[in-house]
């Protein structure tokens, strides 16, 4: 702790302290009492619109400070990095604002509500690294030390030629049709439904852990509940209907099912919903490979399964793989074998991350750039759903200016070899 307190302090402004707020909020409480950093992060000011209940969830969360104009925020010269916790609609003005100031900036999934707003967001990134500001984007579940460890052994060819990815993410949440139409619901706010809330975590999962961007979807969307009443309150996913009869248009999807297809030759089907009844947060991915599989569960998220397909078949099977261990990603931070964690360490992760890599001078993963691969592949989702399910390729060139670029290749059927 002695070297943690002579270390160099960054200060954070946040700006939204609803769900996911009170979950940044916790990782940054606790990053700096599990990991070594290059620098300690300080809860400079928490910003939010009505005075009474951000002063009430600064003092609950830990925040010194607030601000009820998030400029103000930006502007205070003891905010280094600007984390942003609000709904879609408002990332580009907030984080190309940040950007532009030379604040450091964490902008939670999806980026963006369209690929207009992520490219504006991927180039002021851009401009922004090379004055030395750091930007990325929120897909936490990168940070589950099984999915990382995944990505490991992917990397390390344990799985050979990658061939087939199947992933869903199922909740429940809104299978009540008397759910009040929160903002969630609404496109001018969300983007979109299931498709940018769980549909953006499995994408992202989906080319992070095959290492190349999906080159064309089919698809299809639903919304099976097409009115609910308004709200007289909410927070986070809870709330409660007005006592009044009025209703308003749900504009988004409630569910969204699309086949992929990998420029390396991988096939992909993925699945969202917010309406599958006893699911609360199912998230699953398997990924098959010529010399192996593994599958990862987020309800048993200290596990990962792995079949090693070049072992005798008397012998082969899957196994259960117990990802506690010292030399499993992020573990060097927490418990002895055997004590798992939970979805709040990836959060933890990820801020660690964050200011490794500041503190580092580098660019974080996942970028802007990536953000922005991951809503170019939402839009072609929802312009196939809009078109009968047509196939639509998704086109990654220019995803920043000096940026990476994915590999290129035609967006045709591939045949692999058996």
């Amino acid at each position: 702790m002695d070297s943690q307190h002579s270390s160099p302090e960054i200060g954070v402004g946040m700006v939204g302290y609803a769900f996911m707020g009170q979950a940044h909020s916790h990782a940054w409480r606790s990053v700096a009492s599990a990991f070594d950093l290059p620098m300690r992060p300080v809860m400079a000011a928490l910003g939010g619109r009505e005075q009474a209940a951000l002063q009430q969830a600064a003092g609950r969360l830990g925040w010194a400070a607030t601000e009820t104009d998030w400029r103000a925020l930006i502007a205070r010269p003891d905010v280094a990095l600007v984390d942003i916790c609000t709904p879609g609609s408002s990332h580009a003005e907030i984080a190309i604002a940040a950007l532009e100031a030379g604040k450091h900036v964490l902008c939670e999934k999806p980026l963006a509500n369209t690929v207009e707003e992520a490219e504006a967001m991927a180039a002021a990134a851009t401009a922004a690294a090379r004055r030395g500001v750091r930007s990325m984007v929120g897909f936490s579940y990168r940070r589950a030390p099984a999915l990382a460890f995944a990505r490991r052994l992917i990397t390390e060819g344990r799985l050979g030629t990658l061939r087939h990815v199947r992933t869903q993410y199922l909740q429940d949440w809104i299978v009540d049709p008397e759910f009040p139409l929160v903002w969630r619901l609404k496109r001018e706010h969300a983007g979109s439904g299931a498709l940018g809330d769980l549909g953006a975590h499995i994408v992202d999962l989906a080319q992070f852990l095959v290492g190349e961007p999906l080159s064309g979807v089919a698809a299809l969307t639903e919304t099976f509940v097409r009115e609910r009443p308004l709200p007289a309150a909410s927070a986070g996913l809870a709330a409660a209907a007005d006592g009044a009869a009025a209703r308003g248009p749900v504009t988004v999807d409630d569910a969204a099912l699309f086949l992929g297809r990998f420029p390396g030759g991988a096939v992909a089907s993925f699945e969202a919903t917010r309406v599958a009844s006893g699911r609360k947060n199912a998230l699953r991915i398997e990924i098959n490979g010529d010399q192996g599989s593994l599958a990862f569960d987020m309800e048993r998220m200290n596990e990962l399964e792995f079949h090693d397909h070049t072992e005798p078949a008397a012998t082969a099977g899957f196994r259960r793989i117990l990802v506690t261990e010292p030399d499993h990603p992020y573990l060097e931070g927490w418990w002895p074998p055997g004590h798992g964690l939970g979805y709040d360490h990836t959060f933890v992760h990820q801020m660690r991350d964050l200011i490794h890599a500041i503190g580092e001078d580098r660019d974080p993963e996942p970028s802007f750039a990536d953000g922005l691969r991951v809503q170019r592949v939402l839009a072609a989702v929802e312009d196939s759903a809009a078109n009968g399910s047509a196939w639509t390729p998704v086109v990654h060139t220019g995803v920043a200016p000096g940026g990476p670029q994915p590999p290129s290749r035609t967006d045709t059927p591939v045949t692999v070899a058996p």
